[in-house]
């Protein structure tokens, strides 16, 4: 008999507060989650629910208050800086706002690169050609190699950014709203970016967003939050057909464009 594989991240009652003066901020609530590998998880919820701050607190950008983050059974917390270093190489982040997640002041092969060098994978010539990889990988040509930022639109930047992501071939990707800050067109397309590498690369995918219709077109199960907590969690269809609760129907009426019974995709 075949045992059931441990989840690639496992999220045990974590909590994160922040100091305000002589008040404590309770961002995230006691949050429980596990996601399998090939998963794609959306959570989705209001402003200030506690999304964002959750996906940082998994990729350690920000501590926990209490609670646990297994990835692949390690617990990251426990982790001394060169330890977690080894294992950011298997789990990256794309931001929600591509062009201040980029160095301005350094080219796009840099950018797309620099990851490869911090980590010691290779050099020299191998680095520059990885990087031409990495960019027609994602849509973009070799020449973008030797471009500013500046010199991209926001839908190029975040392409940049996702290049950039992949650049280690991580299991993992937290996307934090990667498609809020362009325009719809665009959206489509980066959306259908992130849909192509996540099925070539294998990729277990975090991924945050205030959008309901989105969450439903792209992920396999969707966690609804709301002040710090999880109050809804399943297949992203029984929850998107049959909300249980009423921050979950309020999301699903704001998709007023959206269709639920004939489910048009978005990102096609």
């Amino acid at each position: 008999m075949m045992e059931n594989k441990a989840p690639l991240l496992d999220i045990r009652d974590v909590a994160v507060t922040f100091s305000k003066g002589k008040k404590q901020l309770t961002a995230v609530d006691g949050v429980n989650i596990q996601l399998n590998s090939g998963t794609t998880l959306g959570i989705v919820g209001e402003s200030g629910s506690g999304k964002s701050t959750l996906a940082r607190a998994v990729m350690q950008l920000i501590p926990t208050t209490s609670g646990s983050i297994f990835f692949e059974g390690t617990e990251l917390s426990r982790l001394s800086k060169k330890e977690l270093r080894r294992v950011r190489r298997q789990m990256q982040m794309v931001f929600q706002d591509p062009g201040g997640s980029l160095n301005e002041y350094m080219r796009v092969g840099q950018i797309v690169s620099e990851p490869l060098l911090v980590h010691g994978i290779t050099k020299g010539a191998g680095l520059k050609r990885k990087a031409t990889s990495l960019l027609e990988q994602v849509g973009l040509h070799p020449d973008d190699a030797n471009r500013f930022p500046h010199e991209f639109s926001g839908g190029q930047k975040q392409r940049i950014a996702i290049a950039r992501a992949i650049a280690l071939q991580p299991k993992f990707l937290v996307c934090d709203e990667p498609t809020s800050a362009l325009d719809v067109s665009v959206q489509a397309k980066v959306l259908n970016l992130l849909s192509d590498l996540r099925d070539s690369l294998e990729l277990t995918i975090l991924f945050i967003s205030h959008d309901l219709a989105v969450v439903h077109h792209f992920c396999d199960e969707v966690a609804v939050m709301s002040n710090g907590k999880i109050i809804e969690h399943g297949k992203v269809d029984q929850v998107v057909h049959s909300p249980a609760q009423k921050i979950t129907r309020e999301l699903v009426a704001s998709s007023q464009e959206w269709n639920l019974s004939d489910s048009p995709s978005i990102i096609e």
